[in-house]
C-alpha cells in the first residue's frame, strides 16, 4: 500500500567546483601537469597561454615575500586573458563530424640528398627473456620445452618458484594437455636451476643460497665452501635466527671459522631475479611540491610550479558566446549557446580551482614551516614539535580533511633533504619534567641508541626502555617495541653480529 508523507531533511552537499578543488588538492605536482593536459584535451575552451611553456617557472614561484593570500575558500572572480590570434578553429569546425582526408595531413619536407640519422635506444633484456634464451640452447624435445617455458612463466620477479609442483602438474594438464608427473617437472626445474643467474628457480631462500654456493664450488674447486654449505644445509633455522652459539656447538667449529663462513654467505644474492631486472627499471625521482630555503636564518617558502603552464579561455569561444547570445532564439542556436557556455564555465571553474589549489597549498605549508621553525632552521629532528592535523587546521581556518589532502603524497625540499610532508605530523608525549615532546624525537633518540650499540651485544627493548627513562622519557617497553617496529629495526637477537 502506498503512503504519502511530508518529510523535512537537512542535507549538506558539495558543489561541483568544491569537488574539483578537493580532487586537485590531493594531486602531487608531478601528476598535476598530466591532469591539466587531460582537461585541455576534453575542453576546447581551455588553452595554454602562449609562451608559458618556454618560461622557467622557478622564477615565478610563490615566495614568502608575496602579499597575503586570500583565505576565503569560495571561488573569486576570474580575470581571463583572451587569445588575439585569428587562426584558431571555430565552433563549426569543432562540431563538424566529417573527417579530414588523410592526404591533407601528410607532408614530406625531405629529399634523397638529406642525411638521415637514427638514434639508437638501449633495451635491456628482461629476466624471463634471458631464461627463455638459455632454455633454447638446450636440446629438448617439444614436450620438455613447453614444460620448461611454463615453469619460467611461473617464476616471480625475485627468481623463485612459489607454486607447488603438484599445482603445476594440474595446470599443464588443463592448459597444455600435457600429463607430466612431479618427477618429470622436478627434472626440468633442476635444469633451469643450472641457468644464470645462480640461484634462479629455487623454491625457498635456503635452496636459493645452496644453489649459489654449490655453483661457486663448481666454478672454484680450489676454494673450500663445505662449511658455508653445511651452515645453510644443516643449520639454516639457527642461521636465520642468529643462534650462532648453537651452530658453533653442534657443528664443532670455532667462532673464527663460523665468521669466515658467514662472510661468504653474506655475499650471496637472496633475490637473483632482481639482479637482471634492475637494469630495465627506471629510476623514480621525487619532484618536491614545496621548497624551503634558509637565507641567513630567514625561512623562505616557494611552491614548485615547474611544468605547470598558465591557462586561459580560448578567445574563439568567448566570441561564439556573444554571437549565439545575440542571434535569434532558434533551437539550434539555443543548443549551440548552451554547449559554448558549458565549456567556458567548465574552463573557468578549472582555472579557479588551480588558483585555489596553489593558495591552499601555500597557506598550509607556511603554517607548518612556522610551526616547525626550529627544525627547518637546524635540521635537528629532536627540535620537532608535536603536531597533528588539527593544529594546522586551526591556524589556516580550514577543515582537517583539507589539511589531510595537502599532507598526503606531497614532498617538501629543505636544506637537509626532501621529505614527505606527512612525516612531520606526530603525536605528543610528556617527559618527566612536564614538557611535551614529539614521538618522532623519541624515535630519533631510539634510532641513535641502536646505531651506537655494540653489535656483538645489541641492546634489548628493556635496556632501550631504561636508557630512555634515564633521558627523561618515561615510556613502556611495549611502546619502545612499537617504535622500533615502525622504524623497521629488528629485535636485538636479529641485530647480533659476530
Amino acid at each position: 500500500m502506498l503512503n504519502q508523507k511530508l518529510q523535512q531533511k537537512l542535507l549538506q552537499k558539495l558543489s561541483p567546483q568544491q569537488i574539483l578543488l578537493m580532487k586537485l588538492l590531493q594531486i602531487p605536482t608531478v601528476a598535476l601537469e598530466q591532469r591539466i593536459k587531460q582537461e585541455i584535451e576534453e575542453n576546447p575552451a581551455l588553452e595554454i597561454e602562449e609562451g608559458s611553456e618556454e618560461e622557467d617557472y622557478d622564477s615565478d614561484e610563490i615566495s614568502a615575500e608575496q602579499e597575503d593570500v586570500d583565505n576565503d575558500d569560495d571561488f573569486g572572480d576570474l580575470e581571463v586573458e583572451y587569445d588575439s590570434s585569428d587562426d584558431e578553429f571555430g565552433f563549426d569546425d569543432y562540431m563538424d563530424e566529417g573527417d579530414i582526408p588523410e592526404y591533407k595531413l601528410q607532408t614530406n619536407n625531405s629529399s634523397r640528398d638529406d642525411d638521415h640519422h637514427e638514434i639508437p635506444f638501449a633495451q635491456d633484456q628482461s629476466f624471463q627473456e634471458l631464461l627463455i634464451q638459455q632454455l633454447g640452447y638446450r636440446k629438448l624435445d617439444e614436450r620438455k620445452h613447453k614444460i620448461g617455458m611454463y615453469i619460467i612463466g611461473n617464476l616471480d620477479d625475485a627468481g623463485y618458484l612459489t607454486r607447488p609442483l603438484d599445482a603445476i602438474s594440474d595446470d599443464l594438464l588443463f592448459t597444455l594437455n600435457i600429463k607430466a608427473g612431479k618427477n618429470e617437472i622436478l627434472e626440468i626445474l633442476s635444469l633451469i636451476q643450472e641457468f644464470e643467474p645462480a640461484g634462479v628457480g629455487a623454491r625457498n631462500l635456503q635452496e636459493c643460497l645452496l644453489l649459489q654456493l654449490r655453483r661457486r664450488q663448481e666454478d672454484n674447486p680450489e676454494i673450500d665452501y663445505k662449511l658455508s654449505i653445511m651452515v645453510i644445509d644443516r643449520f639454516f633455522n639457527e642461521f636465520t635466527k642468529k643462534h650462532y652459539d648453537k651452530i658453533i656447538k653442534r657443528a664443532e667449529i670455532t667462532e673464527d671459522e663460523l665468521r669466515d663462513a658467514m662472510s661468504e654467505i653474506l655475499t650471496l644474492n637472496p633475490k637473483p631475479g632482481n639482479a637482471i631486472s634492475e637494469g630495465a627499471r627506471t629510476n623514480q625521482y621525487v619532484l618536491p611540491d614545496f621548497i624551503i630555503h634558509n637565507s641567513n636564518g630567514i625561512l623562505e617558502l616557494s611552491l614548485s610550479n615547474r611544468n605547470m603552464p598558465e591557462l586561459r579561455i580560448n578567445k574563439s569561444y568567448s566570441e561564439m558566446l556573444e554571437m549565439y547570445s545575440e542571434s535569434k532564439k532558434s533551437r539550434s542556436s539555443k543548443d549551440a549557446l548552451m554547449f559554448v557556455k558549458q565549456k567556458i564555465d567548465s574552463a573557468k571553474w578549472f582555472i579557479d580551482a588551480i588558483h585555489q589549489r596553489q593558495n591552499t597549498l601555500y597557506q598550509t605549508m607556511k603554517a607548518i614551516m612556522d610551526y616547525q621553525r626550529d627544525y627547518f632552521i637546524t635540521g635537528d629532528e629532536t627540535k620537532l614539535r608535536p603536531m597533528i592535523l588539527k593544529d594546522i587546521a586551526e591556524i589556516v581556518y580550514l577543515d582537517i580533511s583539507t589539511i589531510s589532502r595537502v599532507a598526503n603524497s606531497k614532498y617538501v625540499q629543505t636544506p637537509f633533504g626532501t621529505f614527505l610532508l606527512k612525516s612531520f605530523f606526530s603525536e605528543s608525549m610528556q617527559t618527566d619534567s612536564g614538557e611535551e615532546v614529539s614521538t618522532r624525537e623519541i624515535k630519533k633518540i631510539l634510532s641513535d641508541c641502536i646505531e651506537a650499540e655494540e653489535k656483538g651485544k645489541p641492546l634489548t627493548d628493556e635496556q632501550l626502555t631504561d636508557i630512555l627513562k634515564e633521558k627523561g622519557y618515561n615510556i613502556a617497553r611495549r611502546t619502545v617495541a612499537k617504535y622500533r617496529e615502525q622504524l623497521e629495526i629488528p629485535v636485538a637477537r636479529l641485530r647480533k653480529e659476530l
